[in-house]
């Protein structure tokens, strides 16, 4: 019994090490996009990612969340103005997005990817 409990605490660790060993590289060409991020988790999230030096994509819902935001942050930080409850919005946000991003990927998502969530959500409110 000893032996197997030592054996899982050793794998815990090991894991747990190569987990921490991992590091994502050239953070500063990677982008975030984060919505709600007028005040909460967020803003929160937002202004922590731009200090780790990540681009961040901010959606808010309003000018003044927009532009609280802007003046906390660096330039990293690019802020637009999204209703996920708009098609409109949404479809303007996607669009946003393409010009800022281009062809590079998002995680293991591309902006078709993206393109074809907003469309969904579009739809699902109407």
């Amino acid at each position: 019994m000893w032996l197997y409990l030592a054996v899982l605490v050793g794998l815990y660790y090991l894991l747990r090490w190569y987990r921490e060993r991992q590091v994502v590289s050239n953070l500063q060409d990677k982008y975030v996009f984060i919505t709600g991020c007028d005040s909460g988790f967020g803003n929160q999230l937002a202004r922590q990612l731009d200090l780790r030096g990540l681009r961040v994509l901010a959606a808010c819902l309003t000018e003044k969340g927009a532009e609280q935001l802007r003046d906390w942050t660096s330039d990293r930080v690019q802020t637009v103005i999204l209703d996920v409850t708009k098609a409109e919005s949404i479809a303007a946000a996607t669009q946003w997005i393409k010009e800022r991003v281009g062809d590079r990927v998002l995680g293991t998502f591309d902006i078709d990817a993206v393109t074809h969530c907003t469309q969904f959500l579009s739809y699902s409110f109407h």
